[in-house]
């Protein structure tokens, strides 16, 4: 069999599973099977994001990766190297390989120089997963320090393939995950040193984060959600966030409920910096834009199903948008067909109270 035959397979492969209703620990499989059939690849990190906040959700890593956790997300979120996750998540090009973004000087990354070098690692190419403009998740492939890095054609294939992998863990969402139950038990609360090592951790957040399947793909104490809104509210208090609202990001559980976690900072003396993370089941009204987004609605359209779900008019969501009434017309029928159902009623059954749920 030709190499060109051989690569039209495994991306042929690749592009099926993704399609084919995998859920994400399954799609993180398959997807280094075929990705190694194409290019040689020494290690992965395969992570998923709340496509609001582009926050980390779960994350999946090969050795030496994993044990350098830590050090990738500090890196991260300090805001100086290039190739950030977020970066790619909203440039142009969604991937780009360390060599091509430090023009083959690595050692002008501190992500080389103090993480990768040390690991043995060289070039790697990072690549954000988006579709219909929603990120919904990361993927880095490394190998080992060699002159040669990452070829042109090699970002050029894992480009064509993104999409797909964003569309699988965007539909992961919709067929293995739920609506939240509306709220309901006492909310967690972890607490973190200025270091991130653990101070304390309520009996509510060990239950809550004890559902998290994430927590045991890497070696870290907690799921990898709570010390990414921690370490996103650092980069707020150090100016190097994009953005300066509330950490915040949505995870989902082995019984596909969701939950919701948000870090603020504790007020102290200095020796005794604290940062707080709240674990609370999610509010259906967190989850609504998550699966509006899942459902591939454009924004404009969100927004007009946004406005059903809360029972408001076609003239209201008229002079609310100021479109005219057959413009919301187009966008609800727009809204119908893409989340598969027929009517207003419809809607807010399939969104609000799916079957078995309380509100059924």
């Amino acid at each position: 069999m030709s190499r060109t035959t051989d690569t039209a397979r495994a991306v042929h492969d690749l592009i099926r599973h993704c399609h084919g209703g995998l859920d994400v620990p399954g799609l993180h499989a398959q997807m280094l099977r075929s990705v190694r059939r194409l290019m040689p690849v020494d290690a992965a990190f395969f992570a998923t994001a709340d496509p609001e906040t582009l926050l980390f959700t779960g994350a999946y890593a090969d050795e030496p990766l994993n044990a350098a956790t830590p050090l990738f997300l500090d890196n991260e979120f300090g805001g100086a190297d290039v190739n950030r996750f977020t970066s790619l998540a909203i440039s142009a090009d969604h991937v780009a390989s360390l060599d091509t973004a430090t023009h083959s000087d690595r050692w002008s990354s501190g992500r080389y120089r103090e993480i990768m070098r040390p690991l043995g690692l060289g070039d790697e190419l990072r690549a954000a997963l988006v579709v219909g403009s929603q990120c919904w998740g990361y993927l880095c492939l490394h190998r080992e320090d060699h002159p040669l890095g990452f070829t042109d054609s090699e970002a050029a294939l894992i480009a064509s393939i993104g999409p797909h992998l964003a569309h699988g863990l965007r539909q992961a969402v919709l067929l293995h995950g739920s609506p939240a139950s509306g709220g309901s038990g006492e909310p967690g609360v972890v607490l973190l040193a200025e270091d991130l090592s653990i101070v304390a951790v309520t009996p509510e957040a060990a239950h809550l984060l004890s559902l998290v399947e994430e927590r045991r793909s890497l070696e870290l104490p907690l799921p990898l959600a709570v010390y990414t809104v921690a370490m996103a509210l650092r980069a707020i208090e150090q100016g190097t966030a994009p953005s300066r609202t509330l950490p915040t990001s949505r995870i989902r559980t082995i019984d596909g409920q969701w939950l919701t976690v948000y870090a603020s900072r504790l007020q102290g003396p200095p020796s005794e910096q604290r940062i707080s993370v709240v674990i609370k089941t999610a509010e259906t009204a967190a989850t609504i834009p998550l699966l509006l987004s899942a459902h591939g609605l454009s924004p404009r359209e969100a927004e007009v199903a946004r406005l059903v779900l809360r029972g408001t008019s076609t003239q209201l969501i008229s002079d609310t948008l100021h479109i005219s009434p057959h413009t919301v017309q187009d966008h609800l029928k727009a809204v119908f067909d893409k989340v598969g159902v027929r009517s207003r009623r419809d809607l807010i059954g399939q969104l609000l109270h799916p079957p078995g749920s309380d509100g059924g």
